[in-house]
């Protein structure tokens, strides 16, 4: 099966429409922070026939397929294994010190959750592993093996919203007891016995604890944190940044920065504005773009995706 066949790009007319004024010039370069299989990063390329595109990702299975899909663009698409922490260094490195457009596409992605050895789905079972970069030691088995009791329901209630996580963290806790747990199967299995059937919500009950597995073992949220500003910081005038973000923990962190450097910080009191203390960013969007139905009934998997843009008014003093 073609890979275009399996691998939709969420909100792609959209991204490319935001980031279109800034990489539409010749000597544009765009840098996808989350490369993936490559798909916004095919149609962008396409696009745009005088961009650069520069393509990061920490998993090599998926560099390899983007490669391979992107070979044909030739010296316009550069790839880089990286976190998208490591944003502004993988740039300088290749000779940008600042870069017109980026896309964030952020939380798990296709190639991830559709191979079952990863150990990214309730819904099969597979290793308990959830590591984006096969590289890295700790594994989602290794958390469940290895975390107490709090660190458990700490990890459940913040990065999962369960209101169970407690509950479940016990389970857990006495469950290696007796066994080690190293499927996804075993973990399904516990927290559907360990769940109240008044406490049924909508979807499978595993769905945020896997969440929250898989946010821990990736660092997920300590390095949007990181990147965020550090990609805001490449962006030369004109420039324009894209977020897809897919749960709310995620996307708290891109509204954070990016409505902090889209309000003038001068004095209040003052009767003009300084322009050293004006707004670096213009918000492209109001609030979080959301997907349509159409696009939801065409691609399931944009159901819960946020969009936010903004583009660069001034490089900081």
């Amino acid at each position: 099966m073609a890979i275009n066949d399996i691998h939709t790009p969420v909100l792609l007319e959209r991204c490319i429409e935001l980031l279109a004024p800034a990489v539409s010039h010749e000597g544009a370069v765009l840098i996808d922070a989350t490369l993936g299989m490559a798909g916004h990063a095919e149609a962008m390329l396409e696009r745009f026939p005088q961009l650069t595109l520069i393509g990061l990702d920490r998993d090599l299975d998926a560099l390899d397929i983007a490669q391979e899909r992107l070979a044909r663009f030739g010296s316009r698409a550069r790839f880089v294994k990286a976190v998208y922490d490591d944003i502004d260094e993988a740039a300088e490195e290749l000779g940008f010190p600042q870069v017109d457009g980026i896309l964030f596409d952020l939380g798990v992605s296709s190639l991830q959750l559709d191979r079952t050895e990863r150990g990214f789905s309730y819904s099969q079972d597979a290793p308990l592993d959830m590591r984006m970069d096969a590289s890295s030691e700790l594994t989602a088995e290794t958390i469940l093996a290895s975390y107490d009791e709090v660190a458990l329901r700490k990890i459940f209630w913040e990065y999962g919203d369960e209101k169970l996580a407690q509950r479940y963290a016990r389970r857990i806790v006495e469950e290696r007891q007796q066994r080690p747990l190293t499927s996804s199967g075993q973990l399904v299995e516990l927290i559907d016995r360990a769940t109240p059937a008044a406490a049924r919500r909508t979807g499978h009950p595993a769905k945020r604890v896997f969440q929250a597995l898989r946010i821990e073992v990736n660092a997920e949220l300590s390095v949007l944190e990181a990147a965020v500003p550090r990609a805001l910081d490449l962006l030369r005038v004109g420039g324009r940044i894209v977020f897809l973000s897919y749960q709310s923990l995620e996307d708290r962190i891109v509204k954070r920065e990016l409505q902090a450097r889209a309000k003038s910080t001068t004095p209040a009191g003052l009767p003009v504005e300084l322009p050293e203390h004006s707004a670096e960013l213009k918000l492209l969007v109001k609030g979080a773009e959301l997907a349509t139905e159409a696009e939801i009934d065409e691609n399931p998997r944009a159901k819960p995706v946020r969009l936010r843009a903004a583009e660069r008014l001034r490089r900081p003093a």
